[in-house]
């Protein structure tokens, strides 16, 4: 989906197309890992009235004379706020000259050599105060409608907004570049010849609707909207995070119409809902950019479980599946979208905190409380060894239940407690001896009893990390 991390080509991306670069990224998928800045002190104070938006935006116009007469006033004047519009104006500079005295600029005022990773100069802006200029909106406007004219909407109210604008980075393709599926069309597991047994799917069941929808299709497009169960969903798969979330897109008699932004935010994507332009966190289901921001949106988190297709067919016959007739021309072979980025544990962009408790793309379940707003991850490894796992998060006790194929469930608990459940029956046994029908909704006891299904989904560890990193860990 995402331009790779670290390039420093940017001659390369005025000659070529957006989605000649995409598609040839999604098929490989490739990059080198990423290196650990360490932080300088800071040049200046910053207390100087600041230069015009339009110096900056002249380093990555045609004029080299004009971009290089601006690169030595940037110097003269320099402002440690100066620091995040060079970074974001690099990648678009087209003259070698420019970005070389660019370069020589960020070394001295940094303390980071640059060895061909831009990455690295970021990771030293974040160990920092946020150290925006006030026009700074006016900036990343101007900036980025050069790239897609319909970016400028985002940048247009700097006040509103929950989330660092530093830390909003462009992806490397347009708007809804990488197109989201639309009611797509759905066929029979019978017909679904071309998946195999091992391939991985996401499975979905509501209100007696069970569908699958296969990672490998989902790579290519990261969301689909969708009727589910005669409910209005977005299922949103940020391929960079390794998160499939599944939102019910109508909340108080409202429809919100999401899409692709471009953008991400920590290395997850963000989305944007057509009418109001406001950009969402894909892990949060809120807008932290725009007009609807502390307006007191939150869509609802739907579950989901990520699986084989075998397993999902053996305990679904009934089960429809993503066609491959998309209505797009892609290659949807298993492991072909992203195949060097799945193969391996680089990331594409870089993040403000890593943590090495875990691998950066070990899987975990991702489990949060909205009412005390605590954060959960317990690794997929130790699902797997623990089948039955009881844990809490606030006051809510749960319980997770993991199948043969690695798939793991959460529900309810209460004060129950479960010993073993019996995974080709599809049911479970509390301590007491009882037995629990298994669901994808619910378990539900001998006398009627029912434990509701916990919303939970499957994430890399680093993304989720990088969004909470007060979340308590399991392994």
């Amino acid at each position: 989906m995402w331009i790779r991390k670290g390039w420093s080509l940017a001659p390369a991306w005025h000659r070529l197309g957006a989605m000649t670069v995409v598609l040839g990224i999604l098929a490989a998928g490739c990059t080198k890992k990423d290196s650990a800045a360490k932080p300088a002190d800071l040049a200046t104070t910053g207390t100087k009235t600041v230069l015009p938006v339009e110096t900056f935006l002249a380093l990555i116009g045609t004029d080299e004379a004009k971009g290089v007469s601006a690169i030595t006033q940037i110097s003269d004047e320099w402002d440690d706020r100066y620091s995040v519009m060079m970074l974001e104006c690099y990648q678009f500079v087209i003259h070698r000259r420019i970005q070389f005295e660019l370069e020589k600029l960020m070394a001295r005022v940094t303390g980071v050599r640059f060895t061909g990773d831009i990455d690295r100069w970021y990771e030293w802006l974040w160990a920092r105060e946020p150290m925006e200029i006030p026009e700074y909106a006016q900036f990343k406007s101007q900036l980025y409608e050069k790239r897609d004219p319909r970016f400028r909407e985002y940048f247009t109210d700097r006040s509103k907004s929950i989330v660092r604008w530093d830390e909003i980075r462009w992806g490397g393709v347009l708007r809804d570049g990488i197109p989201p599926l639309k009611n797509p069309k759905m066929i029979s597991a019978a017909e679904a010849t071309w998946l195999a047994d091992d391939n991985v799917v996401f499975g979905v069941a509501l209100n007696g609707d069970v569908r699958a929808y296969p990672k490998r299709i989902l790579a290519w497009h990261e969301m689909f909207k969708d009727k589910i169960g005669g409910i209005e969903v977005n299922g949103v798969y940020c391929t960079l995070c390794g998160s499939l979330i599944l939102y019910d897109s109508d909340l108080n008699g409202v429809h919100h119409e999401l899409g692709t932004s471009g953008f991400l935010y920590r290395s997850n994507k963000m989305m944007y809902d057509h009418e109001t332009k406001s950009m969402w966190s894909t892990l949060d289901g809120i807008p932290v950019v725009g007009p609807l921001v502390d307006k007191g949106i939150k869509l609802k988190p739907l579950y989901v479980v990520t699986t084989t297709w075998k397993e999902w067919r053996t305990r679904h016959p009934e089960t429809t599946v993503l066609s491959l007739d998309t209505g797009h021309e892609r290659d949807y072979g298993e492991g072909v979208a992203y195949k060097c980025y799945f193969d391996n544990d680089d990331i594409m962009f870089t993040v403000p905190k890593h943590d090495n408790r875990l691998a950066n793309k070990a899987e975990v379940l991702a489990i949060r409380s909205l009412e005390t707003k605590e954060n959960l991850a317990i690794s997929a490894e130790f699902l797997i060894a623990h089948p039955v796992y009881h844990d809490k998060i606030g006051e809510i006790q749960f319980v997770v239940l993991t199948d043969a194929s690695g798939a793991n469930r959460a529900f309810h608990s209460a004060q129950n407690k479960f010993a073993s459940w019996d995974n080709a029956k599809n049911t479970v046994q509390d301590e007491a001896g009882g037995t629990w029908q298994v669901s994808e909704s619910e378990l539900t006891g001998g006398a009627g009893e029912k434990l509701e299904r916990f919303p939970a989904h499957r994430a890399f560890w680093f993304g989720w990390f990088a969004a909470f990193p007060d979340t308590r860990l399991v392994k």
